[in-house]
């Protein structure tokens, strides 16, 4: 086998598995809920982000102050996106807990790629929880 395929393209590859890993059941949640974002959105978000670490670790030379840029970058996208997923009718507003689930999910994948997979998967399944367990509770909440 060559050293490349051994030494960074397979553990690569596995980190941006484990971020789409991560990702789907939060996706899958929100496209059951009929969300804005969902099952192709919440993958793309991990994978990217974790994408990004990767690569921003591979710089050469690249110092804690170089990562921090990258994550602020990184942080200021995901941003974007999960504002996308906000939506305003007849003064209510939606998709808020889907927009911070983004956010959340971006730090998960970027979090995989700076090999921090302890708060990767605790990021996910407080998210996944949340999203899927405290849903009765706000339902029940607004009809008192």
């Amino acid at each position: 086998m060559d050293a490349y395929w051994l030494d960074t393209f397979a553990p690569d590859a596995l980190k941006l598995a484990l971020a789409y890993a991560l990702a789907f059941p939060i996706g899958w949640d929100r496209e059951k809920e009929e969300r804005t974002a969902g099952v192709r959105t919440f993958p793309i978000v991990a994978v990217a982000s974790c994408g990004l670490a990767l690569v921003g670790k591979s710089i050469p030379g690249a110092t804690p102050d170089a990562y921090s840029r990258i994550l602020q970058g990184l942080i200021t996208g995901i941003g974007f996106v999960g504002g996308g997923a906000i939506l305003r009718d007849r003064g209510s507003v939606h998709g808020t807990a889907t927009a911070a689930s983004i956010w959340g999910i971006g730090i998960a994948g970027a979090a995989v790629g700076f090999g921090m997979y302890h708060i990767a998967i605790i990021l996910s399944l407080i998210t996944l929880l949340t999203l899927r367990f405290l849903q009765p509770l706000k339902k029940e909440l607004r009809e008192e």
